[in-house]
């Protein structure tokens, strides 16, 4: 069910087959809410938006949300019971986005922040922010040694 009024910025088939490389598709209970997150606190910037879909683009990466609600006839619909916690073990990485300020954007708003923004041994600072979908974004940069 589409609750979109109006065209789309472009048609799902012209998108569909402009896509390439890894493609990330998160399903969200509300666009609105979910891009909230990601433009405040990630400084993603928004290429499209409406009710039912997103595209959201942010440090050389570009990902996509859907509305659960446009997956009622899909195969993963049953995955969107609220019992059944969404992106365990997924870590959206966002390399480049400062970690420090995204943690503090993430404080600020009110968002869970899983783990601050810390050195790693493995020569990234990143810190661990969970939106109201439940996913683990992972802002970071390559740490001063």
């Amino acid at each position: 069910m589409k609750l979109r009024e109006g065209d789309a910025w472009m048609s799902a088939d012209d998108y569909g087959r402009s896509l390439k490389g890894l493609g990330i598709n998160l399903l969200v209970e509300d666009t609105e809410r979910a891009v909230a997150f990601q433009t405040s606190v990630l400084a993603a910037e928004v290429i499209y938006t409406d009710p039912d879909f997103a595209v959201l683009h942010g440090y050389g990466a570009e990902w996509m949300l859907h509305a659960d609600h446009t997956y009622n006839d899909h195969e993963l619909y049953g995955s969107l019971e609220p019992d059944i916690a969404r992106g365990i073990g997924v870590e959206l990485r966002l390399h480049g986005c400062d970690p420090d300020a995204a943690e503090t954007r993430a404080r600020e708003a009110g968002y869970t922040v899983l783990a601050g923004a810390i050195d790693k041994p493995h020569g990234l600072r990143e810190a661990y922010l969970v939106d109201v979908d439940g996913y683990v974004w992972v802002p970071d940069v390559p740490n001063v040694a």
